[in-house]
């Protein structure tokens, strides 16, 4: 024969009241239930004992059950025991207090059974949990929360969001919870008070969150959840989204409907941090919470206070940490399937600049769109910006966008260093489907002067004129490649630099690869610009796999030479000679040349020749020929014949760029066997 099922209530009052009839003779009783429901939480293989001394005022209550399981809710202890002194009050009233032990650790639990009310309270430290439930609405039960650690609400958390694991923190509510045919119904306010969770894979994470929030929700086949209130002193992360809210106090409002445990549909949610960021929406979330669809509607009065708040970690991951963004903006994003399928970004009088001097724009105005569907028009403008220190002008770019990439309608000028560019043929996909963002684009550049290059870069003062084209360049995956080149009309001579790429450009530690090669420049205009003695001649060269780093040269090969001309003459000056040998750690050769050199004021030379292999930061020296255990740097002309001769083949970098450096300060000194 199976054992009911029954109310505990009424077990326990059964029990009570055999024993405490005038004419029981039994002094104990035990009742064995296969199980209790109490409509919010079941008990299974439940044994209650109850014995109570003749004549004595209060009985004893054990109450033991292998489970307990509030499926609704999440919950499910194990083996848990409650053992409290019975005492009857006035009327129908009953109440037992006492130890409870394999639910929250060990606790003190109070109940109070008068007629068809339940009343109990548990409390373990400071926190305190009180719950009533009337006999005249038994389906409905409150329960106040006091200073309750927020990890005791973990299980009711995994039941609508299994990734989610909380941390430290305090709740009070005051809720409301009713049982109904379709699930758990469950309403009231809540207080947080430095609340944290976090996920498994971190992409997810809160702290410090202070809050005051409505809670209007029901746990069933579908569930729905509906949060208002609001939020202050929080940091939140949501992938590279961190939020810093400071003392500041944010609205929220969250609609959300969860079917048959599948991804959680947010109808509608809201956002409002006044003054800084507005946002408004709707979502879909998958399994494992990732986001399926969303509808997204923001805008921001004040660029510079949503940098600091809520962009720092975008910006950060691009390297760029410190940008100082001003105006405003507000922005429309359609994201479906996983993807980005529409996007408008409005900009007002927008500023950009970034402290590391990499680039910055002015007065950013207009709107920029994205369509992965049919054609849509865009037109984003600028009154001027810097890039690398190199000013430009003001531009005006008229975009189109149409199957998830963006392009220009067509080609843009825009004047620079008094010359002009201009920008073609851009193309851009932004990231998705697991890729970065690409893009690409061709950039002519005519008549460039370079008396303003080398005042923008903080080069010696020297004239010229740059022009060149890069017909396609290609951005994918941080990298930066360039086909074509740039011819620069230098110094009466030509240089061009071609197979140019770059690696993280607006990134951490920027990396530029390239082929130089001079022609034909004219050494007095060379060695003048540079305050490096007089030579006069021709001068051809190369530098050829070079690599910076973070605008530093960390390996080349380079090779320069002077280039014969029939009528041009080829002489060096006494303090070039000294130059050239403090530099290259070189010697004259001859005795009685070391001692005539202070008598001429130059000397001509037949060629001249040096080169450098950079790697780990030592340059490799070669020269013309070798000569003995070193090699000819200078090879002499004429009466008095010099010829300088390098020694040291292998350089400390670092010591070859003081060297440099203290050449065009003039505190130089000859190096004379």
């Amino acid at each position: 024969m199976s054992r009911p099922i029954i109310s505990p209530s009424y077990c326990v009052l059964l029990l009570a009241g055999l024993l405490a009839a005038p004419t029981a003779s039994a002094r104990e009783a035990v009742a064995r239930i296969d199980r209790i429901e109490t409509g919010v939480a079941d008990l299974e293989e439940v044994v209650v004992e109850l014995s109570w001394p003749r004549d004595e005022a209060e009985g004893q209550l054990r109450l033991r059950a292998r489970e307990i399981d509030a499926p609704a809710l999440g919950y499910r202890f194990r083996d848990v025991s409650w053992e409290c002194p019975l005492l009857r009050g006035a009327g129908n009233a009953w109440h037992c207090e006492g130890p409870v032990s394999g639910a929250v650790g060990v606790a003190s639990l109070s109940v109070t059974l008068e007629d068809e009310d339940v009343s109990a309270e548990l409390q373990r430290g400071p926190a305190n949990v009180r719950v009533h439930r009337s006999g005249s609405s038994p389906d409905v039960t409150r329960i106040d929360l006091v200073a309750i650690p927020l990890a005791w609400t973990q299980a009711l958390l995994s039941k609508a969001w299994e990734e989610g694991r909380l941390g430290q923190g305090r709740v009070d509510a005051s809720l409301q919870v009713s049982s109904m045919d379709e699930g758990i119904g469950i309403s009231g306010p809540l207080q947080l008070a430095s609340a944290g969770l976090d996920t498994p894979d971190g992409t997810i994470a809160a702290a410090g969150i202070d809050g005051s929030l409505q809670l209007d929700a029901t746990i069933a086949d579908t569930s729905t959840v509906s949060v208002d209130g609001v939020l202050e002193g929080s940091e939140l992360l949501f992938g590279s989204t961190y939020v810093a809210l400071g003392q500041r106090r944010v609205s929220l409002g969250i609609r959300a409907i969860q079917e048959d445990t599948q991804g959680w549909r947010l109808p509608a949610f809201s956002w409002n941090d006044p003054g800084i960021f507005t946002a408004d929406g709707s979502a879909v979330f998958g399994g494992e919470m990732a986001l399926d669809a969303l509808v997204l509607e923001a805008s921001s009065p004040d660029l510079s206070r949503l940098a600091d708040g809520y962009l720092s970690g975008w910006l950060g991951t691009a390297g760029l940490a410190d940008l100082r963004l001003q105006g405003s903006a507000d922005a429309r994003i359609e994201w479906l399937d996983g993807a980005l399928s529409d996007a408008l970004v409005r900009l007002h009088a927008v500023d950009v600049d970034d402290p590391a001097g990499r680039f910055e724009f002015e007065h950013l105005d207009g709107d920029l769109r994205f369509s992965g569907g049919s054609d849509a028009a865009s037109q984003l403008s600028w009154q001027g910006g810097t890039l690398y220190g190199l000013p430009f002008g003001a531009a005006r770019l008229p975009f189109s966008s149409k199957g998830g990439a963006i392009w220009l309608r067509e080609e843009v000028d825009f004047p620079i260093l008094g010359g002009q560019a201009t920008l073609s043929d851009l193309h851009i996909v932004p990231p998705g489907d697991g890729a970065g963002m690409q893009m690409e684009f061709g950039l002519g550049l005519a008549s460039l002067d370079v008396s303003r290059l080398s005042e923008a870069l903080g080069w010696p003062a020297f004239t010229g004129e740059l022009s060149g084209t890069l017909p396609s360049a290609r951005y994918a995956d941080n990298r930066l490649v360039l086909d074509g080149g740039l011819e620069m009309q230098l110094f009466g001579g030509k240089v061009t630099v071609g197979s140019l790429s770059m690696e993280r450009p607006f990134g951490v530690l920027p990396t530029l690869s390239a082929d130089v090669a001079f022609d034909d420049i004219d050494l007095l205009a060379l060695t003048g610009a540079f305050d490096f003695g007089s030579i006069t001649g021709k001068l051809d060269g190369r530098v050829q796999a070079l690599r910076l780093v973070d605008w530093q040269p960390v390996a080349f090969d380079a090779w320069l030479n002077t280039d014969r001309h029939r009528g041009v003459r080829q002489r060096i000056s006494q303090r070039a000679v000294q130059d050239l040998t403090s530099v290259g750690n070189s010697s004259f050769v001859g005795s009685l040349q070391a001692q005539l050199i202070g008598f001429f004021d130059d000397f001509g030379y037949s060629r001249i020749g040096i080169g450098c292999t950079l790697a780990d930061e030592v340059c490799t020296m070669t020269g013309l020929v070798p000569a003995g255990a070193g090699f000819v740097i200078v090879e002499g002309s004429g009466l008095p014949r010099l010829t300088v001769v390098g020694f040291n083949r292998r350089v400390d970098w670092p010591i070859l760029v003081e060297r440099l450096q203290a050449v065009g300060s003039g505190d130089v000194k000859p190096v004379v066997d």
